[in-house]
C-alpha cells in the first residue's frame, strides 16, 4: 500500500450515453474502488456509484452530483467531507400508492439497517411529468413537466432541515420497448439517465445541497437473457437504497474559500475520462489548469476525443491501467518513463 499522500482524482463517466464501463446502474462501482485505493481520494458522481439495491461505501471516495461536480472542477466551490448527512426524501405525487409505500419501506430499512439519518419525507404538490427521450446519436436526454413543484418539495426539506435530498421520481413504464430490451439484454443506452440528470442538476443547482435520484417504476419481467450489467436493477422495487446510502455521506458544497479541510480543485492531481467523451465542463475545466488527463479506452456513443479538442492526454487502455498511472502520480513517478520505447531528451535549439 502506497505511504505517499493521497493524490485527489476525478473519475467521470457521462451519463446515458452508452459507455460499456459505466453505462448501467453501478458497473462502474469496481472501477472506482481500485482508482480509490491507487489514489486514496476519489471524486466521482452518482452514475458511477449507483447500482441499484447494490452500493459500496468507500471514506476515500467522495459522491458529488453531476453539476456540482462541474462547478468544482471551475473552482466555483470546494467540499467538505462530512460524518453523516441528514437525507431528505423527497417523493413525487405521481407514484401509486403501493410503489410508494415500496419507497418509504426501503428508507425505513436503510435506517433500521445500516444506521442512516433519512427524513423528513416530502411529496410534491403536483406530478412531476417525466418524459424521456433519445436523441438522433442514441443519447438519453428527458424532461420534467413540473419544474417549480420539484423545486418547492426541495425547498420545503431544506427548511424542515435536510443537508442532502433524495428525490424519487415516477418515470413511464414501457416494458415492451426495443431500446430496453437492447439494454437489458447489454447494447443499449440507459434511456432514464439523462432524464434523472435533469432532476438531480436543478435542485442541487438552486439548494446548494448534495442531491441524487432513483426512478420509480414498476417491476419488469423475468428476462433470462439478462446482460449480467443490468442484473443489479432487478434486484427488488425500488432503485433507493444506493442514493441513500451515497448522499449519506456526500460532501457538503461549500464556497471555494472555505476552512482547510474542505477539498479544492487545486488539490486534484488527475481527472480519468473516457477517451471518447473528453468534452464535459469537468475535464475540460482541469485541462485548463494543467491537471493530467488520463483518457481511458471506454467504447460509447460519443467521439469527442484529445484529438478533436486539441488535448494532451494520457492513455489508458482499461481503468486497471488508469489506477496505476494514478498511482504512478501519486508516488511521483512520470507516467512516460513507464512506456517503451523512452525517447532521448533533445536539446532545444
Amino acid at each position: 500500500m502506497s505511504t505517499a499522500l493521497p493524490l485527489p482524482t476525478l473519475l467521470v463517466i457521462p451519463t446515458g450515453i452508452g459507455c460499456a464501463v459505466g453505462g448501467y446502474a453501478g458497473d462502474a462501482l469496481p472501477a472506482a474502488r481500485l482508482l480509490a485505493a491507487a489514489s486514496g481520494c476519489l471524486i466521482t458522481h452518482p452514475n458511477v456509484m449507483n447500482g441499484a439495491a447494490l452500493y459500496w461505501s468507500d471514506s476515500r471516495i467522495h459522491y458529488v452530483e453531476g453539476s456540482s461536480l462541474d462547478r468544482f472542477a471551475a473552482g466555483a466551490l470546494a467540499l467538505q467531507p462530512v460524518r453523516q448527512q441528514r437525507v431528505g426524501l423527497l417523493l413525487d405525487a405521481g407514484i401509486e400508492p403501493e410503489l410508494r409505500q415500496r419507497h418509504l419501506q426501503v428508507a425505513d430499512g436503510c435506517r433500521a439497517t445500516l444506521g442512516l439519518d433519512v427524513g423528513p419525507v416530502v411529496t410534491t404538490d403536483r406530478p412531476l411529468e417525466v418524459s424521456l427521450s433519445l436523441g438522433a446519436s442514441g443519447v438519453s436526454w428527458g424532461q420534467l413537466g413540473q419544474p417549480e413543484a420539484l423545486l418547492r418539495a426541495g425547498l420545503e426539506l431544506k427548511a424542515a432541515g435536510a443537508t442532502a435530498i433524495a428525490v424519487v421520481a415516477r418515470f413511464p413504464d414501457d416494458p415492451e420497448s426495443e431500446a430496453l430490451a437492447a439494454y437489458r439484454q447489454g447494447s443499449g443506452v440507459d434511456a432514464l439517465a439523462g432524464a434523472e440528470a435533469v432532476i438531480s442538476h436543478l435542485l442541487s443547482r438552486e439548494l446548494g445541497l448534495p442531491c441524487a435520484h432513483a426512478p420509480a417504476l414498476s417491476p419488469l419481467p423475468l428476462d433470462p437473457d439478462l446482460d449480467p450489467r443490468a442484473a443489479g436493477e432487478e434486484l427488488g422495487f425500488t432503485f433507493l437504497p444506493c442514493v441513500l446510502v451515497g448522499l449519506s455521506r456526500a460532501p457538503d458544497l461549500v464556497p471555494a474559500a472555505a476552512g482547510a479541510a474542505a477539498i479544492r480543485i487545486e488539490s486534484v492531481g488527475a481527472v480519468i475520462a473516457p477517451a471518447g467523451a473528453l468534452g464535459g465542463a469537468a475535464v475540460l475545466a482541469c485541462a485548463e489548469r494543467g491537471i493530467p488527463v488520463i483518457a481511458v479506452e471506454n467504447p460509447c456513443l460519443l467521439e469527442v476525443t484529445a484529438e478533436a479538442l486539441g488535448l494532451e492526454v494520457i492513455p489508458a487502455a482499461s481503468y486497471s491501467e488508469a489506477a496505476g498511472l494514478v498511482l504512478a502520480l501519486r508516488e511521483g513517478i512520470a507516467p512516460g518513463a513507464l512506456r517503451r520505447p523512452l525517447a532521448a531528451l533533445q536539446p532545444q535549439p
